[in-house]
């Protein structure tokens, strides 16, 4: 356990160093939210009501998926397991005595952490400045809102590292992580309240891991019936269940890969 700490640390510091990148991201996450923000009032103010959303649970959604962006990775960073992987260098992660996807899994958490305080809430409290949010007022779902946050990293991550592994066969990681990027960003919810799509579509998305990065834990804190079982334990359990799968999945396949594995790169 010591190990995962360490290197959990590790991760917290190296992101820690990225100063100006973080607080353009701020920047960034605040601009996009306030030009999305602006086009769904639009949307709103000729439609009042949609699907169980107002304008302001529209407003509270792109906020909370501004500050997610960060913590749970939608748009990257590529975990450097798939470069390694592409360059040899995993070899010496496959040296360590330590398994490969804890401590991805560690050094990852890491990352989140430090996105969460440093991004995704300074991102969140811009919001709060230029508009009327729809914040819950029962501590209870700000507990659950919280707890999804941390599912939805661990399923961010599985993801990912489903992603890099796939260089163990493909040689090349980035072309899969590229068209992931692209559905994530239509299945999570991060480009649209899935509430807005048409059905069948919009249950469908619901039904795959990428509505467990934002919509899942947006609807938990706007306290919306839509959630899976039509409540907050639902939604956990719906996180928690693609969560352990593809932490699971990632091992197996992580045994699979390195057992008759062949460094590239000499």
């Amino acid at each position: 356990m010591r190990v995962y700490l360490a290197v959990f640390a590790c991760g917290l510091r190296r992101y820690s160093g990225y100063r100006a990148a973080t607080a353009a991201g701020v920047f960034t996450n605040s601009v996009f939210g306030l030009i999305n923000a602006s086009v769904l009032l639009a949307v709103f103010s000729a439609q009042p009501q949609i699907n169980g959303y107002d304008a302001a649970d529209a407003v509270t959604h792109v906020y909370l998926t501004q500050a997610l962006i960060g913590p749970v990775a939608m748009m990257g960073p590529e975990l450097d397991l798939a470069p390694r992987i592409r360059t040899g260098e995993i070899a010496v992660d496959l040296l360590r005595p330590a398994h490969l996807t804890p401590w991805w899994l560690a050094h990852d958490l890491g990352r989140a952490a430090f996105n969460v305080v440093f991004r995704g809430v300074p991102t969140f409290a811009m919001g709060l400045l230029v508009f009327p949010l729809a914040l819950p007022g029962d501590p209870l779902r700000w507990a659950a809102g919280a707890v999804s946050v941390v599912l939805a990293v661990l399923t961010g991550f599985g993801l990912r590292y489903l992603y890099a592994l796939a260089a163990f066969w493909l040689m090349d990681g980035r072309g899969i992580t590229a068209v992931a990027v692209v559905l994530g960003g239509f299945g999570s919810g991060m480009l649209l309240p899935l509430v807005l799509y048409p059905e069948p579509l919009a249950s469908l998305l619901r039904a795959l891991p990428w509505s467990a990065l934002v919509q899942v834990p947006v609807e938990i804190v706007l306290g919306k019936d839509t959630l899976p079982g039509g409540d907050a334990l639902g939604g956990l359990a719906f996180q928690a269940a693609w969560a352990v799968g593809l932490l699971a999945l990632s091992v197996l396949l992580t045994e699979r890969a390195t057992r008759r594995v062949v460094v590239q790169g000499g």
